[in-house]
């Protein structure tokens, strides 16, 4: 299948594009490169642009004979958004409805969404099931669940298949140490944490204490970023121009903030040096996934089942890439 991911040089989209590619699928990488990186596409075609750029999405699809799209590319900075939520409705919401506009013009009839966990928000239901309500706390998680609503109604006016993945918290890196995760500035916990443990102190800070779970503090549901691109490889392949899905990836299984310090402490061998601060606005206290609609419905199985195996893998990409993807 010719597939164009959108966002495929950012840390999930281009673990995607990779296994894409090594499964037989010929994959177009289409990004700005403000989040994303040139290394992280492994050679793959790379078209540098923005998504909100109409014409020059409807011409990547029509000069790669797109069959798919894979979409990627979005604002993810949750606290960014609360600050800025401007630029988060603008590039997600207005770069969705570029892109739906040069798929329906092109002809392009089957769509994945990369959608979140966090649009479920402060429903205290846990373990996460698709159905549950959702009730996103921030404008980042608002316009993914507007995006979700885009895609459904596009679909049944022009006959698109479309399948929606809710992610949980993707973590980890490549076996080979070859490929991580890298964003500037870094806003996500396991990698502070270790970046912490490698370049000395900075002032690690956990957000609130107070929350409603067994130590006070977050809970999330790490996935490693392979078994979310085998999810997703498994959930492009299935769909066809009727298909209208939503699977939650995850593993079942939550961590606190706490409980990823101890497991990071205990991979890399160092003691951990944070603050207790006040809570940061947009934060769920507990976003766990109910996985089993993917892996029954699927056949999706996550190689990755310790918290401590995930680190491992990022541990050894921010050792032998303290830089991450910039030039040495």
């Amino acid at each position: 299948m010719k597939i164009l991911l959108t966002g495929g040089a950012g840390y999930v989209g281009s673990a995607c594009l990779r296994l894409l590619k090594q499964s037989g699928h010929q994959v177009v990488a289409y990004d700005n490169l403000v989040e994303g990186h040139t290394r992280a596409v492994d050679g793959a075609d790379l078209v540098v642009g923005d998504i909100r750029d109409t014409a020059l999405l409807e011409k990547t699809l029509r000069d790669n004979q797109i069959e798919a799209v894979m979409h990627f590319a979005a604002a993810t900075n949750v606290g960014e958004s609360v600050t800025n939520p401007a630029y988060h409705y603008d590039n997600n919401i207005g770069g969705t409805l570029s892109l739906l506009n040069a798929m329906v013009a092109v002809g392009v009839k089957k769509i994945l969404f990369s959608s979140t966990c966090a649009t479920y928000g402060l429903n205290p239901s846990s373990p996460m099931s698709e159905t549950a309500e959702q009730d996103p706390c921030s404008p980042y998680a608002r316009t993914k669940l507007a995006v979700e609503w885009m895609i459904r109604d596009f679909a049944h006016t022009h006959g698109m298949g479309f399948t929606i993945l809710r992610y949980f918290n993707a973590a980890g890196a490549s076996k080979d140490g070859r490929f991580g995760e890298y964003h500037h500035p870094e806003t996500h916990l396991i990698p502070l944490v270790l970046q912490d443990v490698l370049e000395g102190p900075k002032g690690l800070k956990v957000f609130g204490d107070d929350y409603p779970t067994e130590d006070g503090t977050c809970i999330r549901d790490y996935v490693h970023i392979e078994d979310l691109a085998s999810a997703h490889l498994l959930a492009m392949e299935a769909i066809a121009e009727d298909t209208n899905e939503v699977y939650n990836i995850g593993t079942g299984n939550g961590q606190s903030v706490l409980d990823i310090i101890k497991a990071c402490e205990l991979v890399s061998g160092h003691k951990v040096n944070y603050s207790i601060v006040e809570r940061r606005p947009g934060d769920a206290p507990e976003l766990v996934a109910d996985p089993r609609k993917l892996q029954t419905r699927l056949g999706w199985k996550p190689q990755y089942s310790s918290i401590e195996d995930i680190i491992r893998t990022a541990w050894m990409w921010h050792k032998n890439e303290p830089d991450g993807y910039e030039k040495k």
